[in-house]
């Protein structure tokens, strides 16, 4: 781009307005967990409702899946984000020793990858040396494993906002249901998970500065064939959906 000018499609990446990059640790668990709110709690009132039980009945299942899910996406994000934590720590412990037990090798290692990047022989070692002297293990874990503060698996923070927005997003149809007139409750909630899931697919583009209806048709889409494969599954046990 040429000096002086801006493109106006794009924000800028100061301090004070960030990379979205950074957000890939919160953001990635949150629409995840607001998506299977969604779905997961609008498939099931609709399935408990397709069966004729009473408004009570549709509505304690709602709530039971409600409490249910959001437990299991804080767990599940817990153990499978500590997992990949501790693959970078072992990977982490790995680098330090081999920094103590050959460090002239590690260095032409890590040469060899600014070199790969294309930087002459000269100026790879140069930079190499330099980094070396710096932090050796940073360098290291930063160019040779690609693991930053950005990438790095953050286990509370994964649970906590997978949980959370499980826990909004399942709301939205479970209110539906609460608030549908008799005998509306099914078509309420399919109504009130297709505009779910178009907030979620607006707000996750907005979070993440990617192109909007792309984001959108993609969520909503992915909702609606979850759900057409539980009327299906309803309908081989003898259930209208």
């Amino acid at each position: 781009m040429i000096s002086g000018q801006t493109d106006s499609r794009t924000d800028t990446a100061h301090p004070d307005d960030p990379h979205y990059v950074s957000r890939m640790g919160w953001l990635r668990a949150a629409v995840l967990g607001a998506n299977d709110g969604i779905v997961s709690v609008g498939a099931l009132i609709v399935g408990v409702a397709a069966a004729n039980p009473g408004r009570q009945a549709i509505l304690i299942s709602g709530m039971a899946g409600l409490v249910a899910g959001a437990l299991s996406m804080a767990m599940g994000e817990y153990v499978s984000v500590s997992s990949q934590s501790d693959t970078e720590r072992a990977d982490i412990a790995r680098e330090h020793a081999a920094l103590r037990d050959m460090p002239d090798e590690e260095l032409r290692e890590l040469a060899a990858i600014y070199e790969s990047r294309g930087m002459s022989p000269a100026t790879a070692l140069q930079a190499a040396s330099e980094v070396t002297e710096h932090d050796a293990l940073g360098a290291h874990i930063r160019d040779e494993l690609g693991l930053n503060e950005v990438s790095s698996a953050n286990p509370l923070q994964a649970a906590f906002a997978s949980a959370a927005t499980f826990s909004v997003a399942a709301a939205l149809p479970l209110l539906a249901a609460i608030l549908a007139p008799g005998g509306a409750v099914i078509a309420s909630v399919l109504v009130s998970v297709v505009f779910a899931l178009a907030i979620l697919g607006a707000l996750g583009a907005w979070a993440g500065g990617a192109p909007l209806g792309r984001a959108v048709l993609r969520v909503v889409l992915g909702g609606l064939l979850a759900m057409a494969v539980t009327a299906g599954v309803g309908r081989l046990f003898g259930i209208a959906v």
